[in-house]
C-alpha cells in the first residue's frame, strides 16, 4: 500500500449498510435504523461542494467500542459511519456496501498518543515524525 492510499483508507469514512434496499438520497436515510458509535452520536454532518448538511439518524443500538459497530452491521442491525479499513474485506465481497457516495463526511485528524518526557521510545517518536513529514507533505 502507498503512503497516499494509507492517508485515504485512515482518514476517509464510509456509511457502511449491509441492507438490501438502496439509499440514494440523504433523506432516506431516515427510514434505516443506525448503529450509532457513541463518539460520533445521532446527527452525522455530510457535505457536498459547499453545503453541510446534519443528519439525525434512528437509532435502538448504541455501541462504544468498534468491534461492537462491526458485529452489529454485519448481522443487519442497521447502517453506520466507519473508517473504510473497518469494513475492507466485506467491501471487497459485496457483503457491506458504502451508500451515499456522493456525499462526504468531515475530515478527521489522526492523533498520536506518546508518553511525556522520556517515556517515549525512540522508535515510536521516529514513526510520528514519519507520519507527520509523509502526511503533511
Amino acid at each position: 500500500m502507498r503512503a497516499d492510499e494509507l492517508v485515504a483508507a485512515i482518514l476517509a469514512n464510509v456509511v457502511a449498510d449491509n441492507v438490501h434496499a438502496p439509499i440514494i438520497d440523504l433523506s432516506e436515510l431516515n427510514k434505516h435504523q443506525a448503529v450509532v458509535y457513541l463518539q460520533e452520536g445521532n446527527v452525522w454532518s455530510f457535505q457536498r461542494a459547499s453545503s453541510e448538511l446534519p443528519v439525525t439518524v434512528q437509532s435502538k443500538l448504541r455501541v462504544t467500542a468498534a468491534e461492537g459497530v462491526r458485529a452489529a452491521v454485519l448481522a443487519d442491525v442497521g447502517l453506520t459511519i466507519a473508517s473504510e479499513w473497518m469494513f475492507s474485506p466485506e467491501r471487497r465481497s459485496g457483503a457491506v456496501r458504502a451508500v451515499l457516495s456522493e456525499w462526504s463526511l468531515p475530515p478527521l485528524d489522526p492523533w498520536a498518543v506518546l508518553p511525556t518526557g522520556r517515556g517515549a521510545t525512540a522508535k515510536a517518536r521516529a514513526f510520528v515524525d514519519l507520519f507527520e513529514r509523509t502526511f503533511n507533505a
